[in-house]
């Protein structure tokens, strides 16, 4: 499974702020690439190997979450440093997946 693959909820219409969910697909490819200080054409290489599956708007257009943002942030960095982008996505899923399994036993800790 991929990093943003998770069981969340899609937001809903009059909802929580849409804007203060981490996962909520809130920015365009051309503003996420500019963010990110990368071409559209990285963020596409992203989803064909599939590291990140962004939302589609209702026109078809890709559309980013934060929490994808960081990850491609990640990704970015690693190829900049001269990491291939499948082992450079890789590393990337495998760091997402320690981060969230040592929370859960943080979080599983504190119920003790």
């Amino acid at each position: 499974m991929n990093p943003d693959q998770r069981d969340t909820p899609a937001p809903q219409p009059g909802g929580p702020d849409k804007f203060d969910d981490d996962h909520y697909p809130a920015y365009t490819m051309g503003r996420a690439a500019e963010m990110l200080g990368a071409t559209q054409g990285f963020l596409r290489s992203l989803d064909e190997a599939g590291f990140l599956t962004p939302q589609r708007s209702t026109g078809g257009h890709r559309r980013y979450s934060r929490h994808q943002l960081r990850l491609a942030a990640r990704v970015r960095e690693l190829v900049d440093q001269g990491t291939g982008i499948d082992a450079a996505c890789r590393i990337v899923t495998l760091e997402d997946q320690l981060h969230d399994a040592q929370r859960e036993n943080i979080e599983l800790r504190a119920t003790e």
